[in-house]
């Protein structure tokens, strides 16, 4: 499970306008785009039954700029290979998909300070063992951070719309994801990642309450690409901790586990 920020470049000239030079600029609706296949392996809690098992995971993450904001997406296939009464990680996909309207784009607006857009923000998150299905409308802040070429800060209803025995009630979210690229030594590295907190205090799963829970996910990447072959951002190696402070809503499971990583990007 990952979520990694969006970092964009400037928007291309339109056709039009080398047709013409005298004619104004028009932004592209579509100016960059990055995508992503990543692995992940390490010691994982099951917050049902309170075991570890080593878990691969394998994410196909896309990100992209367009005229009207940007979009992001991800894909988890999951496998513990641990066959349980729970079916918790056997064998299965989680999603994310976030579209964001930006103000700056969409209405030329600006901001002072370290402001650098608002908009807002339509999600859906989906689990395909669970039957798990949820909205997540919002607003969001992109913010002018020293060292960070991505901020952002969201806050988002949580509109559950799951089909599986437990009771669903809606909660909202707030999440930070960002981006902090950075040279050492001659080599090039990235911090970026994010951390959410879900309030969902009303549900109960099976008859037990459910608590907020705080999930981080930062990853430490090395551009091993540039390393070996001197292409940049083309592989990456490094390790994404993921904490997880009452888990899945499960009060008595804290996760704190390091997972190696490995990136390739297209």
């Amino acid at each position: 499970m990952t979520a990694a920020a969006l970092a964009f470049g400037a928007t291309a000239a339109s056709a039009a306008d080398l047709a013409d030079p005298a004619a104004p600029a028009a932004p592209a609706p579509f100016s960059f785009s990055v995508t992503e296949i990543q692995f992940q392996y390490g010691r994982l809690d099951n917050p049902f039954n309170d075991t570890k098992s080593w878990t691969p995971i394998v994410t196909l993450q896309h990100a992209s700029s367009w005229v009207f904001g940007d979009v992001f997406f991800f894909i988890d296939y999951l496998d513990d290979r641990r066959t349980d009464v729970t079916n918790f990680n056997d064998k299965d996909f989680y999603g994310e998909f976030y579209a964001y309207f930006s103000s700056a784009k969409l209405l030329g607006m600006t901001y002072p300070g370290p402001i650098k857009d608002v908009g807002v923000v339509a999600g859906v998150n989906a689990g395909a063992d669970a039957n798990y299905l949820g909205y997540l409308p919002g607003v969001y802040v992109d913010w002018k951070v020293p060292g960070f070429v991505h901020f952002r800060t969201q806050f988002t209803a949580l509109i559950d719309d799951s089909d599986f025995p437990a009771e669903q009630k809606d909660g909202w979210q707030a999440d930070w994801s960002f981006v902090a690229p950075f040279e050492l030594a001659g080599q090039f590295f990235s911090f970026e990642g994010h951390v959410e907190y879900t309030a969902n205090s009303r549900n109960k799963s099976f008859g037990t309450k459910q608590s907020d829970w705080i999930l981080g996910q930062p990853q430490l990447r090395w551009d091993a690409g540039y390393a070996f072959t001197g292409k940049k951002d083309v592989l990456f190696l490094g390790t994404e901790y993921q904490f997880w402070i009452n888990k899945l809503g499960n009060k008595d499971i804290d996760e704190s586990a390091f997972q190696a990583l490995a990136v390739v990007r297209f």
